[in-house]
């Protein structure tokens, strides 16, 4: 049965934060600067020289930085924008593909006490205009080709003082816009760090949500305890390890546990800058000889679309611990993982605002395939009843909830006081996810609130009926939404995307809905099937079943800025 923190448990996680504390140095109420922790500690602690970054470009060029590298290009960063009048509080964006000064800018801003916002830089300039309006944004810096959408979105922009262009040679520029080059400029050995304490704000990073604009959490310096030691248990992070985590940092992942996690453990990490290429991520796999890989569902189910043969080509031995994030990963992913590279892909769940894994199948853990895992040592988990609030028993579907007081929870949403504290109820942060827990403690995910589906009263969760689906041999993506009924309120559709080789048909869909027969409940099964060429997704590869429900009750989808473009 899921219920609230016993005194003992309390213990047990202030147990758990202690002590990544006490390794990476921290006293109670003294300053932590996030910057400083993921560089300069690891130099002075001997570790300068080891690498840091491994990078590739999309053209296939290679660079290689390792932490003092890191510590002196992240100084030439903060001493620039320090010149230009930056400062502690003020929000600095990073508007660039996956390129090194990405990841120095990041390291940078922190060290200087500005706010780091990082956006996706496919973004379109509306896009960009909305979340830099909303945080007042001061300081940018991008690169020649989004320009464009920069000086687009800048017109409206009274607070952005300051465009930064990182590429070398950067060509004319407008007022206000200043070339930064890094291989040509100074770099400092040293750079006096902004004294933040736990509570200082760090990060802000922009979530969109079925309706209104999108809302920044607001994170803090004091969530380093959580992020490192999170990374070293959750995904088994080792000194010498060669870590790959396939995230942008517009995305949360690609901060959390892209640059903050693997560099407070001092790991060197590689970082692709190009798209999905099933060829290419096996290459960079094998080439640099990859320990620990923190990937997708949606990237799993791409590289199951190119069968095994692909896989067996390459060189894998060196992997040794898989995990994946942002969608449940669904039973047959892990299936398919044990038998391609002999060990299984580790489902690990949490949220922008929760800002580190909180439920998790950890490593040496028996996995129940489908299954999100445990709670992670620290985190207070349950299933709440809806309206009550309190915790249900084990089986019953209800609301997740988790208790407040991790140290990466996010502190607010960037001016919006009133959706932040709609999230908490009674005691318990509201994931706005739908699970259960079964008799062993392990969790199993339904569905967001709003995609569970109500047919007849029952509810029926999309996970179960798109994992059932991706079964069929034929079937590369589904998502499953509810459509109107006029008996039963809702009932189940399903969009399908189909593998290579395979074409819609009729006797197909029957063939589909025969084998879903076997496996769903009458009440789950779909009432229709629709074979479609793709699904909508966010840009970190998130299916959003809102825009095909929506299309279904002839709804306005809500904000659609973070879909990947068609």
């Amino acid at each position: 049965m899921s219920r609230p923190a016993s005194e003992a448990g309390q213990r047990s996680q202030a147990t758990g934060w202690a002590t990544a504390a006490r390794e990476l140095g921290l006293a109670s109420g003294a300053p932590v600067n996030l910057g400083w922790h993921l560089a300069d500690r690891i130099c002075a602690a001997g570790r300068g020289g080891h690498p840091a970054l491994l990078w590739e470009g999309h053209a296939g060029e290679t660079r290689r930085y390792d932490f003092d590298d890191l510590r002196r290009r992240s100084n030439a960063i903060a001493s620039f924008l320090a010149g230009l009048g930056v400062g502690p509080g003020d929000r600095v964006c990073l508007f660039l593909d996956r390129v090194p000064e990405l990841y120095f800018a990041f390291v940078g801003i922190l060290k200087l006490g500005a706010i780091v916002q990082p956006l996706f830089s496919a973004f379109g300039d509306e896009s960009l205009q909305t979340r830099l309006e909303d945080a007042g944004t001061l300081a940018l810096l991008t690169q020649r080709r989004h320009l464009g959408k920069v000086r687009r979105a800048r017109e409206r922009l009274p607070a952005l003082r300051h465009v930064v262009v990182v590429d070398v040679g950067a060509g004319a520029l407008q007022p206000g816009e200043v070339a930064l080059d890094l291989e040509r400029g100074p770099l400092p050995e040293a750079f006096e760090p902004h004294r933040a304490g736990p509570e200082t704000p760090s990060i802000l990073h922009y979530t969109s949500g079925t309706t209104g604009k999108p809302k920044g959490a607001q994170h803090v310096h004091g969530s380093l305890p959580a992020q490192y030691w999170t990374a070293k248990v959750a995904l088994d992070l080792r000194p010498d390890d060669v870590y790959w985590c396939n995230a942008d940092p517009g995305w949360v992942t690609g901060t959390s546990y892209g640059i903050i996690g693997p560099w407070s453990n001092g790991v060197t990490q590689v970082v692709l800058d190009a798209g999905f290429n099933a060829e290419r991520w096996y290459e960079t796999l094998e080439k640099q000889r990859v320990t620990v890989w923190y990937s997708a569902p949606t990237a799993i189910r791409l590289l199951m679309r190119e069968g095994t043969e692909l896989a067996y080509r390459h060189d894998l031995r060196a992997l040794r611990h898989l995990a994946s994030v942002g969608e449940p990963l669904n039973p047959e992913a892990v299936h398919w993982s044990r038998a391609t590279f002999g060990r299984p892909f580790h489902d690990t769940y949490w949220q922008t605002e929760t800002g580190c894994i909180v439920i998790a199948n950890l490593p040496g853990a028996r996995i129940k395939a489908g299954s999100m895992g445990r709670p992670f040592p620290g985190i207070d988990a349950a299933v709440l009843d809806p309206e009550r609030f309190e915790p249900l028993p084990a089986g019953r579907v209800g609301q997740l909830g988790l208790r407040p007081g991790w140290p990466s929870m996010l502190r607010g949403y960037w001016g919006n006081r009133s959706a932040f504290d709609a999230k908490f109820r009674k005691g318990w942060y509201l994931t706005g996810d739908r699970a259960s827990v079964d008799a062993d403690g392990d969790f199993w995910f339904v569905g967001r609130d709003d995609d569970v589906i109500n047919t007849g009263g029952h509810l029926v969760g999309p996970f179960e009926v798109e994992s059932a689906l991706l079964e069929h041999p034929a079937v590369a993506e589904s998502a499953a939404v509810g459509k109107p009924d006029p008996v039963n309120m809702e009932v189940v559709k399903a969009f399908v995307v189909l593998k290579p080789g395979f074409e819609p048909s009729t006797d197909l869909e029957l063939e589909v809905m025969n084998a879903l027969r076997r496996r769903l409940s009458p009440l789950a099964m779909p009432q229709e099937v629709e074979f479609v060429p793709s699904l909508p997704k966010t840009r970190s590869g998130k299916i959003v079943r809102r825009v095909l429900r929506a299309r279904e009750w002839g709804e306005p989808p809500g904000d659609l800025s973070s879909l990947m473009e068609d």
